[in-house]
């Protein structure tokens, strides 16, 4: 399954807030802020990269029975940010799907900062924090899935980062904020998938997707 997880206006937004912060580390402006990460400047803008072309890439995992039909909205909004549904193929199905770019790539290279982790006990508490102020701010939206306003999970994860591990605050952002988002967003509020009569739900993907990102963006910036 192949759509863009919004329109693409803030597809080549975020292509754009990519390579300009990419520019700036080729300056040296931000690279010495890698090496707390454990990441080379290169390998991480290229797992960012990868994360939005992977936002339009979607498995699906299961199929959920739907009891009412539901016309399709055209066009979704939510806190600013425009979604375009894609259509359902049959009238009382929803597909359940796990986006690449919006779960599959920022898990694993979270996984990867929490066991390089000198406090992992402190990024589990920033974790917990992120998730539980996600999952209260996350709100169904009909059509859509479960949505999230975009910048909460970032600027919740950069303040739980500093308070908690301030000398690993790039890492703890990052993946406080990006597994905090799956979890009290998607993971969380499955039980209410059937409700929204959404076409598809796509963990990490549309909702969720753009606060992913830029926490990631974030972590950078926060070391």
């Amino acid at each position: 399954m192949f759509y863009p997880p919004f329109l693409l206006f803030f597809l080549f937004a975020f292509l754009f807030l990519l390579l300009f912060a990419f520019a700036l580390v080729q300056f040296g402006i931000f690279s010495w802020a890698f090496t707390k990460l454990g990441i080379s400047p290169e390998h991480l803008f290229s797992l960012l990269f990868l994360s939005i072309v992977g936002s339009m890439i979607n498995i699906p995992i299961r199929k959920i029975p739907i009891e009412t039909d539901m016309q399709d909205p055209d066009i979704v909004s939510f806190f600013g940010m425009r979604f375009r549904p894609p259509r359902r193929q049959r009238v009382r199905e929803m597909v359940l799907a796990v986006n690449v770019g919006g779960a599959l790539i920022p898990t694993g290279l979270s996984v990867y900062l929490f066991f390089h982790s000198p406090h992992p006990f402190r990024m589990l508490l920033a974790l917990a924090a992120v998730t539980y102020v996600v999952y209260r701010a996350a709100k169904p939206v009909p059509g859509l899935g479960i949505a999230t306003p975009m910048f909460i999970p970032p600027l919740v994860a950069a303040l739980a980062a500093l308070l908690l591990d301030p000398r690993s605050a790039p890492a703890t952002a990052y993946t406080a904020g990006t597994l905090g988002t799956l979890i009290g967003a998607d993971l969380l509020h499955l039980d209410k998938l059937k409700e929204l009569r959404a076409p598809v739900a796509s963990i990490g993907g549309a909702g969720t997707f753009d606060g992913i990102f830029l926490t990631g963006i974030l972590a950078v910036l926060l070391a």
